[in-house]
C-alpha cells in the first residue's frame, strides 16, 4: 500500500481526446509549484474517441487511470476516482479545460475553513442555453436543500478526504454533493473560479439534464429527510386524504340528516375512495418502517471517539 499523500485530484472524463494532454500539462505546472505530494486520477468513463490512448502515453508515476467499459455517466466516475483517491486533501474537476488548475491553491487555502469547497463560476463561459437552466435549478435547488451556495452544477470542487470517503453517489447525485455533505454534517463553502470557454471537443450537456435533475433533487431530498422515517411521510398523506375523507363524511351526514338523499352523490364514493387511499398510504408507511428496522440502521459518522484513543487505535 502506498503512502498517504497530501493531494489527489480526480478528473472524469469522456470524449475529450483532444483536451487531455494539455490539461496534465497545466496541472503539472501548478502541481510544481504547490509543492504537495500528490496523485492525478483520470476516470475514462467508457470514452469512444483516443482519450484512452492519449492518457496511456503521459508517463508520469503521479497519473493513474481507470477506464470504463462503457459510459455509466460522471456520478460513477466520481465515486470510482473517490475509492480510488489516496490524499489527505481531494480536488474535482471536468475534463474539457473550462476549469483552471491554478485554481488548486486557493481551494487548499478555503479548506483550512470548511469540509467542502464548491467552485462558482460567476462569469460562466457558456451558451445562454445552458446558463438560464443553470440558473433556475440552482435556486431550485438552494430553497430546497437549504444549502446557500450559487452554483451546484460546477464541477470544480475540494474536499477534505473524510468527506469523500462518506457520500455515496450514483445516477445524477454528482450534483448534489454539496448538499449530501451538508445532511451529514459536513461544512460547505465557496469560492469564485474562472471559467474558460470550450475549445475542443463537445459539449454533453442537453435540456434533458434539466429534467433529470429536478427528478434527481426530489430523489435525493426525500431519500435524506424520509429514508429512516418513512411513515412520516406516507402516514402523513395518508392521515391527510382520511381527514379529507373525514369532512366530506360531516358534509354528507348533515345533508342527510335534513332528510337529503345522499346514496346516488357522488361525494360518497369520492369519500370512500380518499378513505381507502389514505388507509394504503398509511400501509405502505408501516411496510416501509418495517424494511427500515430490518436493516443495520447505524448510518452516522464518528467524528471523535476517546474509546479508540484510550485503547490506542
Amino acid at each position: 500500500m502506498s503512502d498517504k499523500l497530501d493531494l489527489s485530484i480526480v478528473i472524469p472524463v469522456f470524449n475529450e481526446g483532444e483536451n487531455v494532454g494539455e490539461l496534465y500539462n497545466q496541472l503539472n505546472v501548478v502541481l510544481s509549484r504547490l509543492g504537495k505530494t500528490s496523485e492525478i486520477i483520470f476516470v475514462d468513463d467508457g470514452s469512444i474517441d483516443d482519450t484512452l490512448k492519449k492518457l496511456k502515453a503521459i508517463k508520469d508515476n503521479r497519473v493513474k487511470i481507470v477506464g470504463f467499459q462503457r459510459n455509466y455517466g460522471k456520478a460513477a466516475a466520481l465515486s470510482c476516482g473517490f475509492k480510488k483517491s489516496q490524499g489527505d486533501f481531494v480536488i474535482t474537476m471536468d475534463g474539457d479545460l473550462q476549469d483552471d488548475p491554478k485554481e488548486i491553491p486557493r481551494f487548499f487555502e478555503k479548506l483550512e475553513e470548511y469540509d467542502m469547497v464548491s467552485g462558482w463560476k460567476s462569469k460562466r463561459q457558456d451558451p445562454i442555453s445552458k446558463t438560464i437552466p443553470s440558473k433556475f435549478f440552482n435556486a431550485l435547488t438552494r430553497c430546497i436543500t437549504g444549502v446557500k451556495i450559487h452554483d451546484f452544477n460546477c464541477g470544480f470542487k475540494g474536499y477534505r478526504n473524510y468527506v469523500v470517503k462518506n457520500v455515496r453517489l450514483y445516477g445524477e447525485f454528482h450534483r448534489y454533493i454539496p448538499a449530501l455533505a451538508h445532511w451529514r454534517g459536513y461544512t460547505v463553502g465557496e469560492i469564485e473560479v474562472e471559467h474558460h470557454p470550450r475549445v475542443h471537443g463537445k459539449s454533453k450537456y442537453g435540456v434533458e439534464r434539466l429534467f433529470k435533475g429536478f427528478l434527481d433533487l426530489i430523489t435525493v431530498t426525500f431519500l435524506n429527510l424520509y429514508k429512516k422515517r418513512p411513515l412520516h411521510i406516507f402516514g402523513g398523506m395518508g392521515l391527510l386524504l382520511i381527514f379529507s375523507a373525514v369532512i366530506i363524511n360531516l358534509h354528507l351526514v348533515s345533508l342527510w340528516l335534513r332528510g337529503i338523499r345522499i346514496g346516488d352523490r357522488p361525494l360518497l364514493m369520492l369519500s370512500i375512495l380518499i378513505t381507502v387511499l389514505g388507509a394504503q398510504f398509511i400501509s405502505l408507511g408501516l411496510i416501509g418502517e418495517l424494511i427500515t428496522n430490518s436493516r443495520n440502521n447505524d448510518d452516522y459518522i464518528i467524528k471523535y471517539d476517546s474509546y479508540e484513543l484510550e485503547n490506542g487505535m
